[in-house]
């Protein structure tokens, strides 16, 4: 972990707060849209960077599921670099229109429930 990496009470991805599309969640994880670049995310219930191989397969495995939901089968790729947040393990299912698309998109909001329609800010 990071020298100065924030506890789990002051991590964003800790605090999971629910203001994008969830796709899924489970005891290992959690996948929504990510803030920051609008892409499917899977983050690791547990705080810290070095999540077991069955965990990571386990998350990639669902990270995968809803990358294919939202951009289709084989259209987008899976990114493991933690940018912003690298004391959490995190990984996103990025299309290749994701830079330009984060600046022109509604974002999506969350629907009351984790699966379901995908919903943006602006519609019912």
């Amino acid at each position: 972990m990071p020298e100065h990496a924030p506890g789990p009470d002051d991590c964003e991805l800790c605090e999971a707060a629910r203001f994008t599309h969830w796709y899924h969640e489970d005891d290992v994880c959690w996948v929504a849209d990510c803030e920051a670049c609008d892409c499917p995310m899977v983050v690791w219930k547990d705080h810290g960077t070095d999540a077991p191989e069955a965990a990571v397969a386990h998350m990639i495995e669902v990270l995968e599921a809803a990358g294919t939901e939202r951009f289709g089968a084989g259209r987008f790729a899976i990114d493991r670099v933690m940018r912003q947040i690298p004391w959490h393990f995190h990984a996103h299912a990025r299309d290749r229109g994701w830079q330009q698309r984060r600046w022109s998109s509604q974002p999506s909001r969350y629907s009351g429930s984790v699966g379901g329609p995908r919903l943006v800010i602006g519609t019912p």
